[in-house]
């Protein structure tokens, strides 16, 4: 059985500040993490693997070189092969755009590794919250999918996911090939072992550029994508409210009532 999984490298947001004159992020210091989802997403696949001998993990990113960090961190805990995408073309890419790109990078990787009988991707980047990739990547390659996903489990010749939903959680099944989100489940993904650390850090990460994509590049990058990100800024923090004096708390909720019957509230 072959999985893929698609990973991000994403800036860690719990470092990340605002510039208050420009309103721009401040990158600089911050440190580079695996996408949190794309790390459930690979312990969905990992997890898998546990119980089947007959298990390959296919790990790709699309990003710029250094994104090879995350696809070593994917390689130490169950990852089998990397590839990174990576180009000056593909700069500046929205969701649709990168699924784009991921969809022909998904093609030519399969006439080395093989048909994927299934895709696995987290629900969404912390850096972006869109929760469209995977989404729309599966429409470009016409898969099935389910969203929101769990767990993982092989059931004879179909896939079963056990899938958050707003009122509990459901188990949907689905045929191969398929691709799954996947969201936070009630465990940690794994931490890799030392020796496969080691191990990971010899492996050799194949780069795919825009000369080995068979892609329509009016399609990609920042003219290739409908959206276009305007203006980032933290919203101003509004100074309101006002304290009400009273002796008792039925006279405190009498001025309120006044107060507010006074702005028509009530």
């Amino acid at each position: 059985m072959n999985i893929l999984v698609c990973v991000k490298q994403v800036p860690d947001t719990t470092e990340i500040r605002i510039d208050p004159e420009t309103n721009r992020l401040i990158r600089d210091g911050v440190p580079s993490i695996v996408n949190p989802f794309d790390g459930y997403a690979l312990e969905m696949a990992a997890r898998i693997k546990d119980e089947r001998d007959d298990v390959k993990i296919v790990v790709v990113s699309m990003g710029p070189e250094q994104a090879k960090e995350a696809l070593k961190n994917c390689l130490a805990v169950g990852g089998d092969a990397a590839y990174l995408i990576s180009g000056r073309k593909f700069g500046g890419s929205d969701t649709l755009a990168t699924s784009y790109i991921l969809s022909r990078g998904i093609a030519k990787i399969e006439e080395t590794e093989g048909k994927f009988d299934a895709i696995f991707c987290g629900k969404q980047a912390i850096d972006g919250d869109t929760a469209q990739v995977g989404p729309e990547l599966a429409e470009h390659l016409g898969l099935p999918q389910v969203t929101y996903g769990l767990t993982a489990e092989i059931v004879d010749d179909e896939i079963q996911i056990t899938r958050e939903t707003e009122d509990g959680q459901e188990i949907l099944a689905m045929d191969f090939p398929c691709l799954v989100t996947a969201t936070k489940p009630n465990f940690d993904p794994r931490l890799p072992k030392i020796k496969d650390k080691l191990a990971a850090r010899k492996k050799e990460i194949t780069v795919l550029s825009e000369d080995d994509l068979d892609c329509d590049f009016s399609l990609c990058g920042l003219g290739g994508s409908p959206t276009k990100v305007k203006k980032t800024f933290v919203p101003p923090v509004k100074q309101g409210g006002m304290k009400i004096e009273a002796e008792t708390g039925e006279e405190a909720a009498q001025k309120l009532a006044e107060l507010l019957d006074k702005d028509n509230v009530l």
